[in-house]
């Protein structure tokens, strides 16, 4: 059997909304779970035949999905089809689930956890508008180390509002203690249209400038790769084993199948889809949108998609997949520079311009060019 995609189920529901969130979420004292996994069932029979085999991943994102009854996560793990030994990852945040609900969630087949922590500076914790306490954060971690989990992964922001360098060696001294398997990095940003962005604006909050920014990510790389964890994204590292399996599909330009308000796929057919991302909308007929990308599309989907992670991008793999390659003199300005190496068909960013990635993407991007692979030199 294939065992070649996965699958995103979003769970669009919180406690709080976070002030700089800018993502698909609803606020509800009663979120409707009933007509949820309804609708998640509907909108898989649409996917169902456009993806052969067995999921190697599903992966439970929000919103809050610790949220959701563990009854619920149960029905629906029942209903999809994930292999054997399929990793099943579930979005946690603190204070959202009890002990016993965890254990409830073991059995139902989650095998991993992404902890939304953020931060363990409780002064930062309240102003992210996490809704939990320090305490709470420890005792996820707690239980993630001991409810038998295969892996789990724990969020850390930086360039917070006011937050000194200091705070943040605070952080990853705490992260060292508790020795995640897996950390995902987040550098805050100002989303247009949240109550972050508004406070900016006013400047009752402020950020870190571009040199204090850089110093705290260099900082984060530093002590979590001299600490064990190998940076294998952008914003990803993990103790040996503990890659994710989901994501890591996704940065290698994997296919995946995308089921909830707003949820994006990628079918193997080259296809794109997004559900409606009103809730309400989606309830009533959650097919989505179906778009089939150009080849220069799928071209700068690809480099997007798989420039940020070590293994970096094929020249070979793009030319088969878009019959687009890179302009040979953006090739060179990039590796004359040092901001790319290259190994025969393979450019990887170097360990200087990760921090710059996205900056480096773009350049990419506008070196597209449809052709020969051997208008580009070896």
């Amino acid at each position: 059997m294939l065992n070649d995609f996965g699958i995103y189920v979003h769970s669009p529901w919180c406690k709080t909304r976070c002030p700089y969130c800018a993502f698909n979420v609803y606020v509800e004292k009663e979120a409707d779970y009933d007509a949820w996994i309804r609708s998640v069932q509907r909108a898989w029979a649409i996917e169902e035949p456009h993806f052969e085999g067995t999921a190697h991943s599903v992966y439970f994102g929000g919103g809050t999905p610790s949220l959701t009854p563990t009854s619920v996560i149960e029905r629906l793990l029942q209903a999809l089809p994930i292999g054997s030994d399929g990793e099943v990852t579930l979005e946690t945040n603190p204070g959202t689930i009890q002990p016993d609900g965890l254990r409830a969630m073991v059995d139902a087949g989650v095998n991993r956890l992404s902890l939304g922590i953020q931060t363990f500076n409780a002064a930062h914790a309240k102003r992210l508008g996490r809704g939990h306490t320090i305490e709470h954060a420890n005792q996820l971690v707690r239980l993630a180390n001991s409810l038998g989990f295969r892996s789990w992964s724990m969020d850390l922001m930086f360039a917070l509002p006011n937050q000194t360098e200091a705070e943040l060696a605070a952080d990853l001294d705490r992260i060292i203690e508790v020795s995640p398997p897996h950390i995902s990095l987040y550098g805050l940003t100002i989303e247009p249209n949240t109550p972050f962005d508004r406070a900016h604006r006013r400047g009752t909050i402020t950020t870190p400038d571009a040199d204090v920014w850089r110093r705290m990510y260099d900082r984060i790389v530093g002590t979590l790769e001299s600490s064990g964890w190998e940076r294998y994204e952008v914003s990803n590292f993990a103790r040996p084993g503990h890659r994710a399996v989901h994501n890591e599909a996704v940065w290698r330009g994997g296919h995946y199948a995308g089921l909830g308000p707003g949820a994006h796929g990628f079918r193997p057919s080259g296809e794109r889809t997004v559900g409606p991302a009103n809730l309400e909308q989606w309830f009533e007929a959650p097919g989505p949108t179906v778009t089939l990308p150009s080849a220069f599309e799928h071209a700068m989907d690809y480099i997007l998609s798989t420039v940020r992670h070590v293994d970096g991008l094929d020249l070979a793999v793009l030319h088969a997949k878009t019959g687009h390659t890179l302009d040979a003199g953006v090739v060179d300005s990039l590796t004359a520079t040092g901001a790319l190496r290259r190994h025969r068909n393979h450019l990887r960013l170097s360990h200087e311009a990760f921090p710059i990635a996205d900056g480096i993407v773009e350049r990419l991007i506008d070196g597209l060019v449809a052709g020969p692979m051997d208008a580009l030199p070896t």
